[in-house]
């Protein structure tokens, strides 16, 4: 649980200009900037990641313990199940480094992240940070943000038409396949770090990805089938790699799916950018560690090295703005944002050789 932080300050914002037109967008960000900082809650909290990497580890060290000491038994998949969700956790703190929210040292934070997420979560540092910064620039801009591109699932119309035979079938049903799917996206996040770090591409501290990926890899997979027989190995892989993959999906899925997706070419200002396409998810603390912060996904895109023991106090403030210059401020539960990503992901799905319901005649002659 995070320390208390300062109360802040009050807020009073102009929400016009002289002649009713909206304010400048770029003041409007910085006079909300200023007050988050004023309040003191970009102020970095290495303790709070010190102690929340010290519980990790000691969860690792636990699911170590049991794995040796229960042996040659289907108990196993128990302690595959804990390990992808302790990797999760890792991962999350992985992304915290990477957005600078841990040490004021950029140099700090990146030996962090990348010794985090190569050796410990087994994903190519160099990788994440190319991607993740493309989403953070532009958020559900089509071509610009990898995260609505084109993968399996289709996250606008366009790209959906473009399914044919079984692949059609299954985007039209990709909503409700979205979550079962998900439990290959730990391979999938392991195949990218591998197809990075061996890759052509330029890759920032290549022999140092590739030496951590590698050595962790290796320990890993010896491990499973020294320990167990070769089908357990297997099972107990796939238990793991499933889990983690759910997790994953679980905790980023419900921040931008389902909102609105901008044009290439759209033309909005940086505030608006992010929260209009950003949605948060209410909870306590619980809720905190369960997705590491990402719950607050308005409050992290609009200062993204703010760390996570702060965004909940950030997040007063930024309400209040919002409503004071009529920005929609989207918040939903956790259930009802799983909710809003599958029916989102279905309608979006019906492209996928015509919706069904259509009357031929309104589909020829237009809506």
């Amino acid at each position: 649980m995070s320390n208390p932080t300062p109360s802040a300050p009050a807020v009073t914002f102009t929400k016009t200009v002289p002649g009713g037109n909206r304010a400048n967008p770029t003041t409007e960000y910085s006079a909300l900037l200023r007050t988050v900082r004023d309040a003191g809650l970009l102020r970095r909290r290495t303790g709070f990641y010190v102690m929340m990497f010290s519980a990790v580890v000691l969860a690792l060290g636990g699911a170590v313990t049991g794995f040796i000491l229960l042996g040659d038994t289907w108990y196993q998949l128990l302690i595959a199940g804990a390990l992808g969700v302790i990797l999760t956790q890792f991962a999350f703190l992985a992304h915290e480094a990477s957005h600078r929210q841990v040490f004021t040292s950029g140099r700090a934070n990146d030996i962090a992240g990348r010794t985090i997420a190569n050796l410990f979560v087994g994903i190519s540092y160099s990788w994440w940070m190319t991607k993740h910064s493309r989403h953070h620039a532009n958020p559900n801009v089509i071509g610009k943000d990898p995260d609505v591109e084109r993968d399996f699932v289709s996250f606008v119309e366009s790209d959906a038409a473009k399914a044919t035979g079984i692949y059609a079938w299954a985007t039209r049903r990709q909503g409700y396949l979205f979550f079962p799917i998900l439990m290959l996206e730990g391979i999938n996040l392991h195949r990218h770090g591998l197809q990075t770090v061996f890759g052509r591409g330029k890759v920032d501290k290549r022999w140092v990805e590739i030496s951590m990926i590698s050595t962790r890899l290796a320990a890993y997979i010896t491990a499973i089938f020294l320990f167990l027989p070769l089908g357990m190995g297997f099972a107990f892989l796939g238990v793991q790699l499933a889990v983690f993959g759910v997790y994953m999906g679980a905790s980023f899925a419900p921040n931008h799916k389902g909102m609105p997706v901008l044009p290439h070419d759209s033309k909005v200002d940086f505030l608006r950018r992010q929260v209009l396409t950003s949605r948060n998810v209410k909870g306590s603390w619980i809720m905190d560690s369960y997705m590491g912060g990402l719950n607050y996904q308005i409050e992290h895109h609009l200062f993204p090295n703010m760390p996570r023991p702060h965004l909940a106090k950030a997040q007063e403030i930024v309400k209040e703005y919002c409503d004071t210059h009529r920005i929609l401020y989207t918040e939903t539960t956790l259930s009802e944002s799983y909710g809003i990503v599958v029916r989102y992901l279905n309608r979006v799905g019906l492209a996928a050789g015509g919706d069904p319901f259509d009357c031929p005649a309104a589909t020829a002659f237009g809506r």
